[in-house]
């Protein structure tokens, strides 16, 4: 911006931009990024998208009564979830802390909630897409919801919150090769262990009511409740989950590092 001056001359007039207007330039930053890497789109893309398909075609696992596709597609929204806020989230900002990155836009115009809030803006762009994608290949496979869309979409926000605040809080305290492994581990834990592809019945009692307190296995049954059962608003897991958000996002709030 300039100002004019009394003999028809500009001068500079410097200062920051609007704040919505930096808080939507870097969250449009951040999914650019996260859209052009290989290792976030095999994370947030191809294995939700296989997962769907492999299983949705071939009877590997005993998904029960009903259309195969029917159980899965809840779950693998949830894993999409999943692989978008925690997994993919931990990994970049761990690394983004390791190189210096977050401490420098840590003293720029945007303040740091700003940060967050433009890290949490690509999270939930990306898991739209995500979404959308996953939506139209479990339509083409036969997939045939219930159920109301306002239940589906809080449980998506909550178990948004969820998994970003456990994933910011391993990013902002681990280092990054520690959250780099330990992020993929968990990855692969609860995909096997936490309702997405293969049913909690298919567990030990003993093991499905630990299970059943994940957060992904509280969005896989919210979200198959809703979408293959056609039930209400489950508020059972949307407990689980709400909890989850409150203890992730306050302990990353607390712990979180910035160098």
């Amino acid at each position: 911006m300039s100002a004019r001056t009394g003999t028809g001359a500009y001068t500079p007039k410097p200062g920051a931009a609007p704040l919505p207007r930096m808080i939507a330039a870097q969250a449009a930053l951040e999914t650019r990024m996260l859209l052009r890497n290989g290792e976030q789109l095999l994370l947030t893309v191809v294995i939700p998208t296989l997962l769907l398909v492999l299983f949705g075609s071939v009877d590997i696992v005993d998904t029960g009564e009903g259309e195969a596709v029917d159980f899965l597609a809840p779950g693998v929204l949830a894993l999409a979830v999943m692989s978008t806020a925690f997994t993919g989230q931990a990994i970049a900002t761990g690394f983004e802390r390791r190189y210096g990155v977050l401490k420098r836009l840590a003293v720029s115009p945007l303040p740091r909630w700003g940060l967050m809030a433009a890290k949490t803006l690509s999270v939930l762009v990306t898991e739209a897409l995500q979404v959308v994608l996953l939506t139209v290949i479990a339509f083409a496979m036969g997939w045939n919801p219930h159920g109301n869309p306002f239940a589906v979409l809080l449980l998506l926000v909550l178990g948004t919150a969820a998994f970003s605040g456990l994933g910011l809080l391993m990013a902002g305290t681990l280092k990054a090769e520690a959250t780099l492994a330990a992020a993929n581990l968990v990855f692969l834990l609860l995909l096997v262990g936490g309702g997405v592809v293969v049913p909690l019945e298919k567990f030990p009692d003993a093991a499905q009511s630990v299970l059943g307190l994940l957060p992904i296995a509280a969005l896989s049954d919210g979200l198959r409740d809703v979408l293959q059962h056609g039930a209400g608003v489950p508020w059972g897991d949307l407990g689980i989950l709400a909890g989850w958000a409150v203890l992730g996002l306050g302990a990353a709030a607390r712990f979180f590092r910035w160098e």
